[in-house]
């Protein structure tokens, strides 16, 4: 997805937010949900980031506590042109990763110890990959701002059940219950627009960044059978982060539907592999 098209959706889901106030309380209200999405807007650039970290009970690790993680992570830093982000795990036993932060300088990159036992130091590598590819294109801070706006779309909503007489509602009490259901699927649809065509472009750059693409395919296809058998309570109990995963973390995505946080990782895979018959046997990563 290009930066352009990324921005439209923003703003869509920024105007979403304006009509809902405009709905409920008029003009008003209109002023009150913008005053109130500059502010969570605000609030998840500067410290998103280590909210969702402390939410997963993330610790961070360097070079002494954790050598082999730290040193792909670095090297794979140094091959994609970024500065060190911070590496922290996860006690999960569900493979998974992620990446965080509002820019490249700010950034931090996640693995559960699922991840670290399951799967080869190649499949780590491009896993982390992946995860830098985020950071680099900051898909990070758009999906955070866009889960962040989604959550309090779906809560002003549910406000229209104390505010369902306003005048500006035309379909009264039927304009209410579908301003409930409606608004909240509408800012769904923008959150998993974003997140899903992000994935693709994440594995193709990530691909480049370590130089195997097989190594992001293998790995995405370990931790999908993972992920459909050992839990993630945190994700479970904050469904809204399900899209920062590399691989959904949650058990209720069976299709590549217009719903689904990720794209099907057969068709991810696919890509991948595709992209490495393309390359020459000679990798350009920092393993080649």
């Amino acid at each position: 997805m290009s930066y352009a098209k990324t921005a439209l959706l923003l703003a869509g889901m920024t105007g979403l937010f304006l009509a809902v106030g405009y709905l409920l309380a008029g003009g008003s209200g209109m002023l009150i949900a913008l005053v109130i999405a500059m502010g969570m807007n605000f609030f998840a650039y500067w410290k998103s980031d280590s909210m969702v970290l402390r939410m997963y009970g993330a610790r961070q690790v360097d070079r002494s506590s954790a050598p082999e993680l730290y040193g792909i992570v670095e090297r794979l830093a140094e091959n994609a042109g970024l500065p060190m982000p911070k590496v922290f795990v996860i006690e999960n036993e569900q493979p998974n990763a992620f990446a965080t932060g509002r820019n490249p300088a700010n950034a931090a990159v996640a693995a559960t110890t699922g991840l670290l036992r399951r799967l080869s130091w190649e499949e780590v590598a491009g896993v982390m990959a992946h995860e830098l590819a985020h950071v680099k294109s900051r898909d990070t801070l758009i999906m955070t701002i866009t889960a962040t706006l989604a959550g309090a779309i779906s809560m002003l909503a549910n406000f229209a059940l104390f505010f369902g007489g306003n005048r500006n509602n035309p379909l009264g009490i039927v304009g209410v219950i579908l301003m409930m259901v409606l608004a909240p699927m509408a800012a769904m649809v923008v959150q998993m627009a974003i997140s899903r065509t992000g994935e693709y472009r994440a594995d193709a750059e990530g691909a480049r960044i370590c130089g195997q693409p097989l190594w992001l395919a293998s790995a995405l296809e370990k931790i999908e059978q993972a992920a459909q058998r050992i839990d993630n309570g945190a994700a479970e109990r904050n469904p809204a982060t399900a899209h920062l995963f590399i691989i959904n973390p949650l058990h209720a995505h069976k299709v590549d539907s217009l719903f689904s946080t990720h794209p099907r990782t057969a068709n991810r895979v696919a890509r991948l592999r595709e992209m490495a018959g393309a390359t020459t046997t000679a990798a350009r990563g920092p393993w080649g």
